[in-house]
């Protein structure tokens, strides 16, 4: 569906899938009409898996909150889109690849990210909301990214990444705070060498995800309870009431 809706948007023919391929390989086929190098689709097949779980996030928290009214799979999947499509959940990714497009090299991050910094501007792909340490998926995410630009004689975005995180642990260790990269510090870069458009990124993660999706409404459908969090109510008490009128 992503590909199709990708091609149409562009005015290309839409592509059909091939029988030959993997479920990866034929995404990246269907968008470009090329088929991958062996290294490109082994290594999306690699970052669909990446993202596929991740536990109580706010698009899978969505999904489960949702078909807990016992609606169809079909509307809890749209409402984990919908909730992914909001800028501190999906599209991070592209905001890294936005950041480093500001800097011609690496030779240039120590000042630009000095600056940032003492602007107080936040460096999109570092921290996380659970760890308090570097997120595992960017290790594997890391790896693939230095091989394959390797391969593609294209190092400079790793290159930049890499002096990023360097400047940012050192400068956040001065401060008692250790803020390491997350999945999407690493991820935009990798998408950027196999020929996928920015605009995709985000629906990228929905593809992978969708099996996560799947898994938890199933979860939660086994001994199914509707949520009804509670909530304490801490407005304003005894208030006089004001006629409209005299308002």
């Amino acid at each position: 569906i992503v590909a199709a809706c990708w091609r149409a948007s562009q005015g290309k023919e839409i592509i059909p899938p091939r029988s030959d391929l993997e479920h990866s390989e034929n995404f990246l086929y269907m968008i470009s009409g090329r088929p991958p190098d062996e290294d490109g689709g082994r290594i999306f097949d690699s970052c669909l898996t990446l993202h596929a779980e991740h536990s109580f996030n706010a698009s899978t928290f969505t999904a489960r909150v949702v078909c807990s009214s016992m609606t169809s799979l079909h509307a809890s999947i749209s409402a984990a889109v919908g909730s992914l499509h909001g800028p501190l959940h999906g599209g991070a990714n592209e905001r890294v690849l936005q950041m480093i497009s500001e800097i011609k090299n690496a030779h240039e991050v120590e000042d630009w990210v000095l600056k940032k910094l003492a602007n107080k501007e936040k460096i999109m792909g570092m921290g996380h909301r659970v760890y308090a340490v570097k997120d595992p998926r960017a290790y594997v995410l890391e790896e693939m990214l230095a091989q394959y630009a390797k391969k593609k004689r294209d190092a400079r975005a790793y290159e930049i990444l890499k002096k990023i995180e360097s400047v940012m642990c050192r400068e956040m260790k001065k401060t008692g705070k250790d803020i390491w990269p997350n999945v999407d510090f690493f991820s935009g870069a990798l998408y950027q060498l196999l020929n996928i458009p920015e605009p995709l990124f985000t629906p990228i993660f929905a593809i992978a995800r969708i099996s996560g999706w799947c898994a938890h409404i199933l979860e939660q459908l086994k001994e199914n309870r509707i949520y009804r969090p509670a909530c304490e109510y801490i407005g304003d008490k005894n208030k006089k009431f004001i006629p409209l009128e005299e308002r």
